[in-house]
């Protein structure tokens, strides 16, 4: 009989193993996709392909502004409600930035709520040309309808599957498939498969005071922990129980961990750059500080979800890792918004038509102000791009082309590819700023 701390032991090291091993080591895959998308697209800047991520997080602008699928990063609802929403918030004094006037406003500012229209509005609002509230409430509702926004139609809204008021999906399937990833761990609402929902809230304040890498790592987390839950169910169904029951829970771990371990790592705080104000002589310091606030975080993380048959995805050098493999891999995501496209469309029309749109958009555009064009931004992990070796001469890029108008890696051929050649991107130094470009 295996003792439950020799098998927490034995998987933390192999987990570890796995977390520092070469990414060269872990490439085949990538080999394989590209080799098969090279077969059929070799031409310079064509699509070499495009992949849904695995983790990701939007900061909390992005969150605040505008209506989201929480799993996709579709845009949601209709133009009317993210303008109505977006005019709203800046009636309650939330900027552009996030940071609100009033502490009751964050907490009252979910996606469908209007309980306190009545006592915002936006003449007191960063400069901006009042809106009746009036003429909120029906953007919001639905009841005004602006011209030609039949010609930007969105997704529906659909809500949660736990009955939080954090997460809202696209469509049934995002909501499906959010819910079976990792959000029943993470869900603040009455069906949330958490242990302790008092102190997930705990550890999303902690995360949004700090950093929201966290949450990125704690979808990772719970990712993995869901996946092993499938996985031991399907083993069990099978009824095979000759073999050591604590061998399997750890091979069946390793193998939920397994996307994971794609992406290559080191420790956050071995591995994140030193800001600038902060001297080379407190380095140490600094790293420590670091470290430290990781470890804050995944006790919160651990009072929230912690399962036991998964207890070695909760040591503070797993934890680590995973946050490093964001820092190290990450794609900066970014998905413009359709409230700029509208407005764009409006601006282009012939004049006669444009005229008339204009007598109804032109007092919604004043009272957007210079923001309306706010895009969604965040950060994702994307377990195949993560795969791609850097060159200074590289063959590929990440790219956001005018079609892409969700959370979607595209990977473009920078030039013409041969056939068996590797597939190479940007330094990530060099690169990260033209992502935004997404």
């Amino acid at each position: 009989m295996v003792s439950w701390e020799r098998y927490t032991a034995a998987t933390v090291a192999l987990l570890v193993t796995l977390l520092r091993s070469d990414v060269n080591e872990r490439a085949s895959i990538f080999e394989y996709v590209s080799t098969e998308c090279l077969l059929m697209m070799l031409l310079m800047k064509e699509n070499l392909f495009s992949k849904t991520k695995c983790f990701s997080v939007l900061n909390i602008p992005s969150t605040r502004w505008t209506a989201l699928c929480s799993f996709c990063f579709h845009f949601i609802g209709s133009i009317e409600f993210q303008i109505g929403r977006r005019i709203y918030l800046q009636g309650y004094g939330v900027s552009a930035n996030c940071h609100s006037d009033s502490s009751d406003a964050e907490g009252d500012c979910t996606l469908m709520d209007k309980s306190a229209l009545g006592e915002c509005s936006t003449s007191g609002s960063m400069g901006k040309t009042p809106l009746p509230k009036e003429i909120i409430e029906s953007l919001m509702d639905g009841h005004l309808v602006l011209p030609y926004s039949e010609m930007f139609s969105l997704p529906s809204v659909f809500p949660c599957a736990g009955g939080c008021e954090e997460a809202f999906y696209c469509s049934k399937s995002c909501a499906e498939s959010d819910w079976e990833m990792c959000h029943s761990l993470l869900c603040l609402g009455e069906k949330s498969k958490a242990s302790s929902p008092r102190a997930l809230y705990e550890f999303m304040e902690h995360a949004n005071d700090t950093n929201d890498i966290f949450i990125l790592a704690a979808k990772a987390i719970s990712y993995a922990i869901l996946r092993y839950k499938n996985l031991k169910e399907a083993y069990l169904k099978g009824g095979d129980e000759a073999c050591n029951g604590s061998t399997i829970d750890m091979s069946l771990l390793l193998e939920a961990w397994k996307p994971i371990s794609m992406g290559h790592k080191k420790r956050w705080w071995d591995c994140i750059a030193l800001p600038e104000d902060v001297n080379k002589c407190d380095e140490a310091t600094f790293r420590r500080q670091i470290k430290d606030v990781a470890y804050e975080s995944l006790q919160l993380l651990k009072a929230a979800i912690f399962d036991e048959e998964c207890a070695p995805l909760f040591s503070l050098e797993v934890y680590g890792h995973i946050i490093g493999m964001f820092e190290l891999n990450n794609l900066d995501l970014v998905v413009a918004s359709p409230v700029e496209d509208y407005f764009l469309y409006i601006d282009d029309l012939p004049e006669y038509q444009k005229k008339d749109a204009e007598a109804v958009t032109r007092p919604i555009l004043d009272a957007l102000g210079e923001n309306y064009s706010i895009c969604c931004q965040g950060t994702a992990f994307f377990p195949v791009q993560s795969c791609m070796n850097h060159s200074c001469c590289p063959n590929a890029k990440a790219f956001k082309r005018d079609e892409d108008k969700d959370g979607q890696a595209t990977i473009i051929a920078v030039r013409h590819i041969q056939e068996g050649e590797e597939v190479t991107s940007y330094s990530l130094n060099n690169h990260r700023s033209s992502l935004l470009s997404w």
